[in-house]
């Protein structure tokens, strides 16, 4: 049988590569510490589990939802109005089942074969994919570190600008670290502008920046509601990743337009998950804060301790994730670099290459484990020969 050639835009999925591996050596005794998937290790609040068990309980939640309830839509732009000062509507909000089926779908809702999009290089892969899935191009836009891994519209063609149909931006930014500064998303609305662009916002670490004013959202700039849309997502602030609780907001004909291609997909959010989610959306913030300081002193840790032991201090303004640039004696090889990691020193991360042609000489570290177990592993690193 012949499948579709669209799947040969897809290589082997590292994680899956790197994972079997972990079995292999845990079952031969090793003890390996896996700092390579983005699982926050953090209980989910105790409310939002309750909220989901009470309508779990309840035979009618088990029926075809069918649509987004109003009482979810208007628990979403409340939370706008208390977290970010940010004024929407109903029809300016739908759920998705998690931002990287939202993403995807959204290209098959805006993209036809042959068009292109403007996606951030090093960035998370469904950027790139979900142009893959829809038969369009994607073009990448680097993150370089002279700029601290930000969006610079200034370098970007303007006349591969013209031809885009939307521009990904991700900020705070997996697996980079970067977060916005004074008069970036200013800049990047009026490039839009000028090239007819949508600006599709990834905004899924917007509880987890350090050092500085906390997170916002792309929509509570001006101008931002006419040029573009974000994915908001409970996962990473909320520790509900399996819940898949995210939501597209912003211009109401873009998600009125992936809300038609939807109704042919699915039959919308399981209810139980719906009434999670306005749990979360309706219930106190004091824990996401202090959580926030929780992974600001474990990228301290790490950060600390990759320094110690002669790396770079590597980039982590933002987002449950650390970039760290090799030591010049194992670039440019990240994936090669990740493997004789696992093997020698039993710490899987994950290789910079996976995320872009820019990545090639960086890992991502992913924040889920205790400050002194990172501190410990950045040790280990230096004691199993990877110092400088």
């Amino acid at each position: 049988m012949e499948f579709s050639r669209r799947l040969d835009a897809f290589g082997d999925e590292v994680f899956a590569s790197l994972n079997a591996r972990r079995r292999e050596l845990e079952a031969e005794g090793r003890t390996i510490v896996d700092l390579s998937v983005g699982t926050p290790d953090f209980e989910p609040p105790a409310h939002v589990v309750d909220a989901l068990v009470e309508a779990a309980a309840d035979p009618a939640n088990w029926k075809y939802s069918l649509h987004d309830t109003d009482e979810l839509l208007e628990a979403v732009c409340s939370y706008y109005r208390r977290r970010f000062g940010v004024e929407i509507s109903p029809d300016m909000v739908m759920m998705v089942s998690g931002t990287q089926e939202g993403m995807g779908h959204l290209a098959l809702a805006l993209l036809d074969p042959g068009d292109s999009i403007l996606v951030p290089d090093p960035c998370y892969p469904i950027f790139a994919g979900a142009a893959h899935i829809a038969g369009a191009t994607p073009v990448y836009y680097p993150l370089t570190r002279e700029n601290g891994f930000r969006p610079d519209v200034a370098s970007i063609d303007p006349a591969t600008a013209d031809e885009a149909t939307y521009m990904v931006v991700s900020l705070p930014a997996n697996p980079v670290g970067s977060v916005s500064t004074e008069g970036l998303y200013e800049g990047i609305i009026e490039f839009a502008r000028e090239h007819d662009l949508l600006v599709v916002h990834d905004n899924a670490y917007s509880d987890i920046v350090f050092d500085g004013p906390a997170g916002g959202s792309f929509l509570s700039f001006p101008g931002a509601v006419d040029v573009g849309v974000e994915f908001f997502s409970l996962s990473k602030s909320f520790n509900v990743t399996g819940a898949r609780l995210s939501f597209l907001v912003g211009r109401p004909d873009v998600v009125a337009a992936l809300r038609k291609l939807r109704g042919q997909i699915d039959f919308g959010t399981f209810m139980p998950l719906q009434k999670a989610a306005i749990a979360a959306l309706e219930g106190p913030l004091e824990p996401v804060e202090e959580q926030r300081l929780a992974y600001q002193a474990r990228r301290d840790a790490l950060a600390d301790g990759l320094e110690a032991i002669g790396w770079d201090r590597p980039n982590a303004k933002g987002t449950m994730f650390m970039w760290a640039r090799l030591p010049e004696r194992y670039a440019p090889d990240s994936m090669a670099f990740a493997e004789e990691l696992m093997e020698r020193a039993g710490i899987i991360v994950t290789p910079g290459s996976s995320f872009g042609p820019e990545g090639e000489g960086y890992v991502r570290f992913a924040l889920v484990r205790p400050a002194a177990e990172l501190a410990a592993a950045a040790a280990v690193i230096g004691e199993a020969g990877f110092g400088a």
